[in-house]
């Protein structure tokens, strides 16, 4: 995509900075060694005995339906492009759990069992792959500014092992669409992992919006999913905006305990927050988006394509995404012209 394509895009979302979708965890109790999804210790991966078989390794930062469908996207992908796992390649999938020493365990065995190509699905998957694989190819997916997360030198020439797809966040357009189903809503919440760039700038960008909008923006921190519903419940506000932020995603069910309790609506960023509860959104196709990724790969492993020439990819196209039930729970109408827009209703 050129800058000045890349420029409009941002200008239409009232920010100058974007946001990376997730960011740094706490470390926790979990263990040091990468684990499975089904939470089964890893064991190193070795090489086909015929020498023929490509290992690609999958990092998913944690498990949500936005993240997991890039994973699903990509994996399908791969398979109609003729890369079914376990025939014509090896895939080594992971989930950090939003662990970061998990993360960090499970990106350093992938540079040691030496994969052919590598996808970190989320920012601290990128940054903790980045960090120790130099000379393999890696793609990200799910990362809404990958150059503010030092993934990337610039957009459209990345400039080293490393590319991908951006799920880049239309900020004053969700803001607007809280607006169009509450024209009322003066104050909004927005409850953000503390620590982690994407969501800092998804907060900048929103204050920024909001200037423009009359809104007042209300934030609340938070250091993992289990502080979700306490950081909502101390924000008096009118209305939720929930950004791409991994943490609270993964919560969100109680964020929106919260606003029915309150009776306030909640506006999303992905899709799943909104089948989840959330009142609207306007969204990323993330699994369309794991599909782009696969092309990218298989250009890469057929074409020997070099990720530093390979331009980040980038929606400019968001599907409007309703829940007419969750709105009627947090007691507010949709407007029928929202209603004709969606793309999707739950």
């Amino acid at each position: 995509m050129s800058f000045r394509n890349l420029a409009a895009v941002l200008s239409a979302t009232g920010a100058l900075f974007l946001a990376g979708c997730g960011g740094t965890a706490e470390p926790g109790d979990a263990p040091s060694t990468p684990v499975e999804e089904s939470g089964a210790p890893v064991e190193a991966s070795s090489a086909p005995g015929d020498g023929e078989t490509l290992e690609i390794g999958v990092v998913n930062y944690v498990s949500h339906p936005a993240l997991d469908a890039v994973q699903q996207g990509f994996i399908d992908g791969l398979a109609e492009a003729g890369y079914r796992d376990e025939d014509t390649i090896t895939l080594d999938l992971q989930n950090a759990q939003a662990d970061q020493a998990t993360l960090t365990a499970i990106a350093n065995q992938f540079a040691q069992d030496g994969k052919d190509l590598v996808l970190a699905i989320a920012t601290p998957s990128g940054q903790a792959v980045a960090q120790v694989i130099a000379d393999t190819p890696i793609l990200f997916g799910a990362v809404t500014d990958p150059v503010a997360a030092d993934l990337v030198e610039d957009w459209d020439a990345p400039g080293g092992n490393i590319t991908g797809a951006s799920d880049l966040n239309p900020v004053a357009d969700q803001l607007e669409l809280l607006l169009e189903i509450d024209p009322d809503v003066e104050t909004v919440g927005i409850v953000y992992s503390s620590g982690e760039i994407n969501a800092e700038v998804q907060v900048e960008a929103a204050e920024e919006a909001a200037a423009e909008l009359g809104l007042t923006i209300e934030t609340s921190t938070v250091a993992n999913s289990s502080e979700v519903q306490q950081a909502a419940q101390s924000l008096n506000v009118d209305a939720f905006y929930v950004p791409t932020d991994n943490n609270v995603v993964a919560g969100i069910e109680a964020l929106i305990q919260v606003a029915e309790q309150q009776e306030i609506p909640v506006v999303a960023s992905d899709e799943g927050s909104v089948e989840r509860g959330a009142v609207a959104s306007l969204t990323v196709n993330y699994e369309l988006q794991g599909r782009d990724l696969a092309l990218m790969a298989v250009d890469i492993l057929e074409n020997d394509a070099d990720p530093a020439t390979m331009p980040v990819r980038l929606q400019e196209a968001f599907d409007l995404t309703i829940n007419p039930d969750a709105a009627e729970r947090m007691g507010v109408d949709i407007p029928e012209d929202v209603v004709g827009r969606a793309a999707t209703t739950f």
